[in-house]
């Protein structure tokens, strides 16, 4: 079981604790917004979201409702937070259909209460159809056009996507307090170690072939962070630049493909003949996909057990820190480890 006490022997606080209703309306009123009292919290666990409606329209959003989101202390720099704002303000003024921040009184980042929030308007939509090949074409011209934009300058205070941060930190974190059953504990160590030193090797060979440019990517391009609206206009918006980073392009891409290897080398063509359209892709980022999948599976367990004090965790993964969940995780990473020796899909531009 995880140890329950800080270094200094206090009981850490939850990070939210503070955050009740008052406290969250207070501060979006003190943005100039007025709100009505409703509130009603979306699926969020890194930081907390929350539709919130308002007295009357805001004037720049249209809408009787705006989505708050309120930043786990201490995650990101304010410097970090701003760079994601100019990033989606910078592809919104683009027209690419990214949710951006709201400007307040000359202000995207606002603090109330030791919380820093920022204010978006409310899109609603759903998931996309990822196996159709129209929908898969159409999702690949607009990251593509994402990274267009992307590639144009550089992140200064937020970081890349890397094996260290994403693979051998979660590791030492995991083992270094505790959460993984003793008997299962060498089983995972030696697996877990394994799997990162073929992720390794697989970053090098593709660093020492043609290599690729970092970009700002959105980088954490998943289902859920897509709405599909339908109508004129219609199509896909992105929402959630909250893990933005440098790296390489697949990182926005490999997230949707799903199945066999046969129906991944047919969804990976159709969204690269529409990104193509918009962005050169290098097709040697292709030998990145499953060293980034096994990254963000090490990641995934990591990010559970740093977060598990929070109370919200618990609650939402009761799976997780059973012996069951480290077993399985154990099987998942001695699969990828044989996935890591097959070839990488194809494509021919």
């Amino acid at each position: 079981m995880p140890k329950k006490n800080n270094t200094d022997g206090t009981v850490p606080t939850a990070p939210y604790a503070t955050l009740t209703p008052e406290c969250l309306l207070d501060a979006i009123e003190t943005t100039g917004l007025r709100c009505d009292g409703r509130l009603n919290a979306l699926n969020s666990y890194e930081n907390r979201v929350y539709q919130v409606w308002l007295a009357e329209p805001d004037g720049g959003n249209g809408s009787d409702s705006v989505v708050v989101k309120v930043y786990r202390p201490q995650r990101w720099s304010r410097a970090a937070i701003l760079e994601e704002h100019a990033f989606a303000l910078e592809l919104a003024e683009a027209e690419l259909p990214v949710v951006a921040p709201l400007r307040l009184k000359g202000r995207t980042l606002h603090e109330h209460a030791g919380f820093l929030f920022a204010l978006t308007p409310r899109r609603g939509g759903r998931t996309p159809e990822f196996e159709d090949g129209d929908t898969l074409r159409w999702l690949g011209r607009f990251i593509a056009r994402i990274h267009a934009n992307g590639a144009l300058d550089n992140f200064k205070h937020r970081p890349g996507i890397g094996w260290e941060e994403f693979g051998e930190a979660p590791v030492r974190y995991v083992l270094d307090h505790d959460f993984v059953p003793p008997d299962l504990r060498v089983a995972y160590e030696s697996t877990a170690r394994d799997v990162l030193a073929r992720v390794m090797q697989r970053w090098e060979q593709c660093d020492r072939g043609r290599g690729f440019d970092p970009l700002r990517l959105h980088g954490d391009c998943h289902a859920g962070n897509i709405l599909w609206t339908e109508g004129n206009p219609g199509g896909p918006h992105f929402v959630d630049l909250d893990d933005a980073r440098m790296g390489p392009a697949v990182q926005d891409i490999w997230m949707w493909l799903g199945g066999e290897r046969a129906a991944q080398q047919r969804q990976l063509a159709a969204i690269l003949a529409g990104y193509h359209e918009f962005f050169d892709f290098n097709p040697a980022e292709l030998a990145l996909i499953e060293p980034l999948r096994t990254l963000r599976m090490v990641h995934y367990a990591g990010w559970l057990a740093r977060r598990w004090e929070d109370p919200a965790f618990p609650r939402s993964f009761p799976f997780f820190n059973t012996q069951r969940y480290w077993q399985d995780h154990i099987l998942a990473l001695r699969e990828q480890a044989a996935a890591l020796d097959e070839a990488p899909l194809e494509w021919v531009p």
